[in-house]
């Protein structure tokens, strides 16, 4: 018996491995949204996507928080059709009819009323315990930012105004025990959260519950906007993901995204800023464009308007070039160097 076998049968933990068959270190089989622009938020690959582990998206009011979270649910229950969902509510704005217009199956979702973070803890930590390793379960909390301290609600009903001090120690205990949950039993867990400026000169957006959260996230995202018109009125937002934090793309990265009022997230949605960035799409007069053979150096002579990139016939050939892909890989992927900066590009408060 080797030293290695030796050691293995000795511990009480039965995940021990040796490191090169360690299950913990095998690639993980991400869920595909159907938004190619948030696969690369996830991974920086168009192939990619989420994965078991916390990823916190936040930012102020309407910044398409909880929108993102239900892709990534349905995603999910569309990948495995015997899995579930666990959507922990404490804002009550996700309705039946709201997951239904998603084609959510809102039976295969547990709604779980939340009213502290004490009360998230607990009941967390016990569903997530009766998980076993192979069960298809995911888990989203809307919201992290709006959960009071049990304390909180205590000191309100014995009529005191003292600050409370105890809500961040109590979401960093919630993320120390739940965060090995996840990646030992590969189960997902997006949490909606709020942003704050932080005070200065210069401020930057915060987000809320202290650095536990940070250290527990695979992903932080934190969303900016700007408004987007037709003449004077507003059709939607144009959104950024701002990558604060995360295990594959690169950190400060910002990545566009659309919402309209009617058409929700289109598809292909954001990646024409990213294409046009690369010189793989450009404007070859004003209010069209076409799309580049970079082998070449071609302009297409099929112009569309900007509606028309919004179509898969317009991305199908941009997606079948390798350059494509390894120009996305190179751009966003932590070990690759970046070939444009998309500060530049994305003129946009956040």
């Amino acid at each position: 018996m080797s030293l290695l076998d030796k050691m293995l049968k000795a511990g009480s933990v039965k995940q021990a491995a040796a490191l090169n068959d360690s299950a913990f270190f095998k690639d993980k089989d991400p869920i595909q949204t159907e938004l190619p622009i948030v696969n690369i938020a996830f991974s920086g690959s168009l192939k990619g996507g989420l994965i078991p582990g916390l990823t916190v998206v936040a930012g102020e009011s309407k910044s398409f928080k909880t929108l993102l979270g239900l892709y990534c649910m349905k995603a999910y229950l569309k990948k495995y059709p015997k899995g579930i969902a666990l959507l922990y509510d404490s804002e009550y704005g996700i309705t039946p009819e709201y997951l239904e217009s998603f084609d959510i199956d809102t039976s295969r979702v547990l709604h779980i009323p939340i009213e502290d973070v004490e009360q998230l803890k607990f009941d967390i930590v016990g569903r997530l315990d009766e998980v076993a390793k192979g069960d298809n379960v995911m888990v989203m909390i809307d919201s992290i930012g709006n959960l009071a301290s049990k304390k909180e609600v205590e000191d309100a009903l014995n009529e005191k105004s003292v600050a409370d001090m105890s809500r961040a120690k109590a979401l960093k205990s919630l993320f120390r025990i739940i965060t090995p949950r996840l990646t030992t039993k590969d189960i997902p867990c997006i949490a909606v959260n709020h942003t704050y400026k932080e005070i200065g000169l210069f401020p930057k957006n915060i987000i809320s519950g202290g650095t536990g959260i940070y250290y527990s996230a695979n992903n932080i995202w934190i969303l900016g906007r700007r408004q987007n018109k037709t003449g004077t009125e507003i059709t939607g937002y144009d959104f950024v993901i701002n990558v604060e934090k995360s295990r594959f793309v690169k950190e400060k990265s910002k990545i566009p995204i659309s919402v309209s009022w009617e058409g929700g997230v289109e598809t292909y949605s954001g990646l024409l800023d990213v294409a046009m960035a690369g010189g793989y799409v450009v404007k070859p007069s004003n209010g069209w464009y076409s799309s580049v053979n970079m082998d070449t150096g071609e302009i297409s002579e099929k112009k569309v308007r900007q509606s028309g990139t919004l179509e898969k016939a317009f991305w199908d050939p941009i997606f079948a070039n390798t350059n494509f892909k390894e120009f996305v890989k190179n751009q966003f992927t932590i070990g690759y160097k970046s070939e444009i900066d998309m500060d530049e590009i994305l003129e946009m408060e956040v």
